[in-house]
C-alpha cells in the first residue's frame, strides 16, 4: 500500500510550494509604489512634498468612498476638502480627531503618530472616506 501513496507526496510538496512562494509574492507586491498610499490615485504631494488627499463632498456623497491609503507614522497628511456645505471629518485615530470644514475649499493637515487603522469618516452621511494604514 505504501506504494501506492508514494506518487502522491511530490505533488503534495509541490503544491505548498506553490502556496509559499505565491503567499511572499503577495506580501512583497503590498509595499511596492510611492510608499505614501495604496491608491495611487487618491494621495498626491502638494508643492511642499505633503501627501495631500483631496476630499470632495457634494449632496449625500463624497469622494474618496472608502480607499485605502498608506501613511508612516508622524508624518503629515493634508486634507484638501471641496464642500457644498459646512461639515464635520471624524478621524478614528488616538486621540480622535474632529476636522470642521467650511462650504468651499478647506485645507486641514492631520498628523497621527500611533500605527494601526485609522478609519476617516462622516458620520453625517454615515460614509468612510478613507482607511489609514499608518506604520
Amino acid at each position: 500500500m505504501s506504494r501506492s501513496a508514494r506518487p502522491f507526496r511530490p505533488l503534495g510538496a509541490v503544491l505548498v510550494s506553490a502556496v509559499m512562494a505565491l503567499a511572499v509574492a503577495g506580501c512583497g507586491s503590498d509595499d511596492s509604489g510611492s510608499g505614501s498610499g495604496s491608491d495611487s490615485s487618491v494621495v498626491k504631494k502638494d508643492s511642499s512634498g505633503t501627501s495631500t488627499v483631496d476630499i470632495t463632498f457634494k449632496g449625500d456623497s463624497v469622494t474618496p468612498s472608502g480607499a485605502k491609503v498608506k501613511v508612516k507614522a508622524g508624518d503629515p497628511l493634508k486634507l484638501h476638502i471641496t464642500a457644498d456645505k459646512a461639515g464635520e471629518i471624524h478621524v478614528h485615530s488616538s486621540p480622535e480627531q474632529h476636522i470642521e470644514y467650511a462650504a468651499g475649499t478647506t485645507d486641514k493637515t492631520v498628523t497621527i503618530d500611533q500605527p494601526g487603522v485609522v478609519d476617516v469618516e462622516s458620520h453625517s452621511l454615515d460614509k468612510l472616506i478613507l482607511q489609514l494604514t499608518v506604520r
